[in-house]
């Protein structure tokens, strides 16, 4: 299907937004055996702030694997207004977009993919520092939001 939300994002040094998706089997295998899927992620900081992030982790024989591309801005930056992050997901390859314009595939047909194939749920959050983003400075500015419009799931057709 697809899924999609459309988020004013926070910004500034050390601020990290997401919105994601876990395996939904989590609980029981762990991570990153389940799989996840990070529709968008954005790292906050000077010349960061315009950039989102898609990526997906999963086990590879006892070892966490990843993949992920990134798109920025030509100008502005995530949090000067709202943007639809998505992606399409089908049993061949999972597609990542911002504002309908496309920049991530993944190719989930090999077996070493098998956790794309079960069910996963949705997650957004924001957090505050963190190893990718390092921590807030003197010029990040509190409070901040991630100002979600909404969030929506589509089945494609088959």
């Amino acid at each position: 299907g697809r899924i999609e939300a459309r988020i004013r994002l926070p910004y500034g040094q050390g601020l990290w937004p997401a919105f994601w998706m876990l395996g939904a089997n989590f609980s029981s295998v762990g991570w990153p055996q389940c799989g996840e899927i990070d529709i968008m992620e954005m790292v906050g900081g000077s010349n960061k702030d315009n950039t989102t992030h898609t990526t997906l982790h999963w086990d590879n024989n006892g070892d966490h694997a990843s993949y992920g591309e990134s798109y920025t801005l030509s100008s502005g930056i995530l949090a000067d207004e709202y943007h639809i992050f998505s992606v399409e997901w089908d049993n061949q390859e999972i597609r990542g977009y911002i504002d309908d314009i496309h920049f991530f595939t993944a190719d989930i047909t090999p077996v070493q993919f098998s956790e794309f194939h079960n069910n996963f749920f949705i997650i957004m959050n924001v957090a505050v520092g963190g190893n990718w983003p390092g921590p807030p400075d003197d010029t990040t500015t509190f409070p901040q939001t991630m100002e979600v419009d909404y969030v929506r799931v589509y089945q494609l057709p088959l």
